[in-house]
């Protein structure tokens, strides 16, 4: 058996190499190079037509600062990546023994320069403070200016929102994470001058901010470590407040589809929400989930998609239709069994998969490599895994996150080759440990 880390993100990364057009929220994302994108806590810019995407790279499975990575891309789809835009340097805060987190990259026409900021710290999270870098071009490579805490007080997670007249802000988790901070920045973006507004007892992290007409909205996390929360909203008028309660952006109860805010991209009349899926004991395997944010309804929500497409030119995007597969519909083996609860599907999930039990899904192929996206519940606090097999060939193996509940589905994507006409899969085969329930499958 093969880990779905090591053959599953190889497979589908062939064809991403190949250029791709479609964005797989938590599927292994490939550069133009083929290597898995390591850019976490992400930042996006636009120079020209050219996006640019900093990011934390993690491929050291550690939270110690490797580098801020650098990718380039016309379509928010293809990366290739360049210079790495921050690096490094022994004896300050920005060492190998240091934390680096949360990159954002804004520029200020006044000095022609690129600024970055980021959550500089010590590797306990102790220090607590920002860090600034500037660049005469958007990779860099940046030079460190340094870290210190903002107006004296903390700053751990934090982004950068600058309004239609160059104004800079810097959003932040303040005073050991209890309250949230939008300060102004200087007019060289090199500091912050005073606090704009503040929102007490919010322990808000991740934050993002958009603007739609006229109206400033605040995406943001709660705090819980590296694991998921139901990321909320907020709105104002202006950034000095006063800011509305919190709402949600998806159903509480998956957990913002089991991923942490880290940019929120405008669209057209919406955006793209930019989220990490973090695994915190392999880092480097921490994926992407980005997903439509749209405002259609007055306020931000986010559009549940397994595969979808955004057209940077028109400001549009289109979510991807597939073809349903219900699990009680496929061949039962062995000790599986069918599952009753009305989150699922019709009703219905199979469980009991994997130590013996397995169930084995008829689809409909076009001859090609195709996304099929697994809905699935684990209750557990871990994640776990199935083996997939395609009509009766080697088995990859997939992981499979913690869904909040036995009771909340989640979609996890993987890309299968599958022949034109009649195809089986074989779910949790040659496996001795329990695998997620399956609700159903889509097949795009």
């Amino acid at each position: 058996m093969i880990s779905a880390l090591l053959v599953v993100s190889v497979l589908a990364g062939l064809l991403l190499v190949k250029s791709q057009s479609v964005i797989v929220p938590g599927a292994p994302w490939r550069d133009t190079s083929g290597n898995l994108i390591q850019a976490h806590g992400a930042g996006i810019f636009k120079v020209g037509n050219v996006f640019y995407w900093v990011g934390e790279d993690k491929s050291h499975n550690s939270a110690l600062f490797k580098a801020v990575s650098c990718y380039s891309s016309t379509d928010l789809v293809n990366w290739a990546r360049q210079n790495d835009a921050l690096s490094p340097v022994s004896g300050t805060m920005i060492s190998t023994n240091n934390i680096v987190e949360r990159p954002k990259v804004i520029f200020n026409s006044k000095n022609s320069e690129y600024v970055m900021w980021f959550h500089s710290d010590s590797s306990n999270y102790g220090a607590a403070m920002v860090g600034v870098a500037t660049a005469k071009a958007p990779c860099g490579p940046f030079t460190y200016k340094g870290s210190w805490k903002p107006l004296g007080a903390d700053s751990r997670d934090e982004g950068l929102f600058q309004d239609d007249d160059g104004s800079a802000y810097l959003l932040y988790a303040s005073d050991n994470n209890q309250n949230f901070k939008i300060s102004k920045l200087d007019a060289n973006y090199y500091n912050v001058t005073a606090v704009t507004s503040q929102l007490n007892g919010a322990t808000l992290e991740a934050p993002g901010i958009v603007k739609r007409d006229g109206t400033y909205w605040l995406i943001a996390s709660h705090t819980s470590g590296w694991d998921p929360n139901p990321n909320k909203a907020f709105h104002a008028t202006s950034l000095s407040g006063p800011w509305s309660s919190q709402a949600d952006i998806a159903p509480e109860s998956v957990r913002t589809y089991y991923s942490q805010n880290a940019f929120d991209l405008p669209l057209g009349p919406n955006a793209i929400y930019m989220g990490d899926r973090w695994r915190s004991n392999v880092l480097g395997s921490s994926q992407y989930v980005w997903l439509p944010l749209d405002f259609s309804s007055g306020a931000p929500q986010l559009v549940h998609a397994d595969v979808w497409s955004a057209n940077v030119g028109a400001g549009t995007y289109s979510v991807a239709s597939g073809t349903t597969y219900e699990a009680e519909s496929g061949q039962l083996g062995g000790s599986s069994r069918l599952l009753s609860n009305s989150a699922f599907s019709g009703g219905k999930a199979v469980g009991y998969l994997g130590n013996g039990g397995t169930v084995t899904i008829t689809v409909q192929g076009r001859g090609a490599a195709q996304w099929v996206a697994l809905y699935i519940a684990n209750g557990d606090s871990s994640w776990r895994t199935t083996t997939i097999s395609v009509n009766g060939g080697s088995s990859v193996t997939l992981d499979q996150p913690n869904t909040g509940g036995g009771g909340v589905v989640l979609s996890i994507p993987v890309q299968l080759n599958l022949r034109s006409g009649s195809n089986t899969i074989t779910f949790s085969a040659g496996q001795s440990n329990y695998a997620a329930d399956l609700d159903k499958i889509i097949v795009y």
